[in-house]
């Protein structure tokens, strides 16, 4: 995941979910054109919320969760779900990664999960 986009990989469903914010670099320079700096930075936090809010009621309905991107969007949404109770019974880690193919990322998902299994 990054500050645009998220993609859901479960390894019980062949085709991954996509969740895209609705603050990206074309409504940001829209909105720093048309309102000013302030107001643009007001608009990103409402919609990275929204974006985060969004990713989070995919979330809730898994028991294990592995948030991982190269940028630090995954940080910033998992101290989001540590503030809510909603949260508390779902095992949910990070991982820093580079950015990888779709390929890649299904693969390590798999990888993932199998080493926890394994031990």
């Amino acid at each position: 995941m990054d500050h645009e986009n998220a993609r859901f990989i479960s390894l019980n469903e062949n085709v991954p979910q996509n969740i895209k914010s609705r603050f990206n670099h074309l409504e940001k320079v829209k909105s720093l054109n048309s309102h000013g700096e302030n107001l643009m930075h007001n608009k990103e936090q409402h919609l990275q919320l929204d974006y985060y809010n969004e990713i989070a009621s995919v979330i809730k309905n898994y028991d294990s969760v592995l948030l991982f991107g190269p940028t630090e969007a995954k940080n910033e949404l998992f101290n989001i779900l540590q503030t809510n109770h909603l949260f508390d019974k779902i095992n949910i880690e990070i991982e820093n990664t580079d950015k990888i193919t779709e390929n890649q990322q299904h693969s390590f998902v798999i990888e993932f999960f199998k080493i926890k299994t394994e031990n």
